[in-house]
């Protein structure tokens, strides 16, 4: 851990609550918490003498599984862990079946826990898995990555890939915990920390012009680097970043657990983003560079909808831009995009809802976007082949 992350963070431990009827459950955010794993998941999840399944990926258990078991251990409980190979393309019900595997190996049951210490990645399928195990066993997310702390990690939604869709297989199971430590972004390689900040954006643009302006602030303040890594951020920005995030995304799943209306705010971004992802395989662009993308083009469908004017749209791109985060998608097959727009899983009667902002800090649904509008505007955001 290098001394520079650990000047950014506060060791105060934060606590935010997301307030559900039914089941509540802490948020906590504590510098160098990673440590008192063990003592999180006994008072917040299960008792000493549980089984305890850990997943991680390759690179973050190499850095954290052995103090995370350790942890575990020290806190009475019995645990073992798996490791799945890394990266959005294996976000598949075979991967979980692996998890399956590993739960049945373990013997665990119904009073057992599942620990998802990764990024967005293994918190969703780990989540699942432990939605679908016997019914429904106990699962505490420890995020690793920007993007997981700010919005993969909290509010239940759990899933995997389908090859016709994004996330289209999938259950809402909420975590006893999310656990949140900053200093493990130490490691966050800065490609994942770029793309964490897509949603830090996104959490700007749709309902927090405060945030959206502080990180104007720093961009202004620090034009060559802006909001690109870990490092340009700075203190004491990154805390109010995970703490404005993680507090909206609480109270929107507090408002709106299954996302019967409120909740499809935060998927400003998504709905064109997820497209990119799914016909592009999963393998050119992170999920959070996909978001990017997706808010580019809802920023323009907005403003040709005479929703939002074009500063509020200069502003956008110019936050996306400061993040190092690409504004031009790859040349798409105009078919190919309606087919599996019509695939995503915020379609109602077969009109697909948008996220469209009317100001910086306000957005609304819209199921009136047109498919010209949408095909022209991929088109002016398209890059240009050999360029």
């Amino acid at each position: 851990m290098c001394a520079q992350v650990k000047a950014f963070v506060s060791a105060t431990e934060r606590v935010l609550q997301v307030a559900l009827p039914h089941d509540p459950y802490p948020i906590v955010i504590q510098a160098g918490g990673l440590k008192r794993l063990g003592q999180w998941v006994t008072t917040h999840a299960v008792r000493p003498g549980s089984r305890v399944l850990l997943v991680s990926n390759p690179v973050v258990h190499e850095h954290y599984g052995e103090g995370a078991e350790y942890s575990l251990r020290e806190a009475g409980l019995e645990v073992s862990s798996l490791v799945l190979e890394a990266g959005e393309e294996q976000k598949h019900l075979a991967t979980v079946a692996t998890i399956y595997d590993a739960a049945h190996q373990n013997r665990l049951e119904r009073n057992s826990l599942m620990v998802a210490l990764g990024g967005g990645v293994v918190g969703d399928m780990v989540g699942f898995a432990a939605a679908t195990w016997l019914r429904g066993v106990a699962v505490v997310q420890v995020p690793t990555t920007l993007l997981a702390m700010v919005d993969a990690a909290i509010g239940g939604k759990t899933g995997v890939n389908h090859p016709g869709g994004k996330n289209l297989i999938g259950a809402f199971h909420q975590p006893k915990a999310v656990l949140i430590d900053p200093e493990v972004l130490g490691t966050l390689p800065e490609r994942e920390f770029r793309a964490g900040m897509a949603e830090v954006i996104k959490y700007g643009v749709i309902g927090d012009r405060a945030l959206f302006e502080a990180l104007e602030t720093q961009a202004q303040q620090d034009p060559t680097s802006g909001l690109a890594s870990l490092a340009a951020v700075g203190s004491p920005l990154l805390q109010e970043i995970l703490e404005r995030s993680a507090a909206a995304k609480a109270q929107v799943v507090a408002a709106d657990e299954r996302e019967g209306g409120l909740r499809a705010v935060l998927n400003y971004g998504h709905t064109l983003g997820h497209v990119v992802e799914t016909l592009t395989g999963y393998t050119t662009f992170l999920h959070g560079e996909a978001v990017g993308l997706g808010m580019v083009m809802a920023g323009t469908i907005a403003r040709r909808m005479n929703l939002w004017d074009a500063d509020a749209e200069r502003r956008q791109r110019a936050l996306l831009t400061a993040a190092g985060l690409p504004l031009l998608v790859p040349p798409l097959d105009p078919e190919a995009v309606l087919h599996t727009l019509q695939s995503d899983k915020k379609v109602r009667q077969g009109l697909v809802r948008f996220v469209l902002p009317t100001a910086i800090g306000q957005v609304v649904i819209r199921d009136d976007v047109d498919e010209g509008t949408i095909l022209e505007t991929m088109r002016i955001h398209q890059s240009v082949p050999g360029n």
